[in-house]
């Protein structure tokens, strides 16, 4: 079975049902309505490869106003008139040089709703390996690329705690190697792992 064929058959069987037990984000919700945003989960089609498939992730400048020296997937706010899937491959060309027509397009999962005012969809695509990457500096600090196995193995999802504005709470952290990823990144894989049982 192609990589294709089977990241498209999980994700197929996982988001037929409503789940009930997806991360949401503990911050209070912004009162006057969030920004609609995107992201792009890029598979690299890796057959063979010891690690398996992997997946493309950025590390965020440290001047950003938002989220700064973060692990993230390529993504940004919606344009006027733009689907998730519009936005999400228009931003992944814009900060990694990544060809629209390079890339495969599975669908959406589960939107995710931030305590910083944006409703980011995740959109799920395979891309083939070894693209040449050019980041843009002045969004994008550096790019790695850490197996997909390992980011949907639930094993790898550290509960850690956190305050904010007074509020208690939890967030999810993955390590791999020197890379952190945490936040909101690391709960759409968590809520992304629910839905498409890699390993199992």
């Amino acid at each position: 079975m192609s990589l294709l064929n089977r990241l498209t058959r999980l994700y197929e069987e996982g988001h037929r049902e409503p789940l009930q037990d997806l991360y949401e984000d503990w911050r209070p919700l912004p009162e006057h309505g969030l920004r609609p945003a995107a992201v792009l989960i890029a598979v690299t089609d890796r057959v063979g490869h010891a690690d398996g498939p992997g997946v493309l992730v950025t590390h965020r400048p440290s001047h950003m106003r938002a989220h700064p020296g973060q692990a993230a997937f390529p993504g940004g706010k919606l344009d006027p008139g733009e689907t998730p899937v519009e936005a999400a491959l228009r931003e992944a060309n814009e900060e990694l040089g990544i060809r629209p027509e390079d890339v495969t397009v599975i669908g959406t999962s589960d939107r995710f709703r931030t305590g910083t005012g944006y409703d980011i969809t995740p959109v799920l695509a395979m891309v083939p390996p070894d693209l040449p990457i050019t980041p843009n500096p002045a969004e994008v600090a550096g790019w790695f690329e850490p197996p997909l196995g390992f980011l949907l193995d639930p094993a790898q999802h550290v509960w850690q705690s956190a305050e904010f504005q007074g509020r208690k709470g939890r967030y999810i952290e993955i390590m791999w190697n020197e890379h952190r990823i945490w936040g909101v990144t690391a709960a759409i894989i968590s809520n992304l792992s629910k839905r498409m049982r890699w390993h199992d």
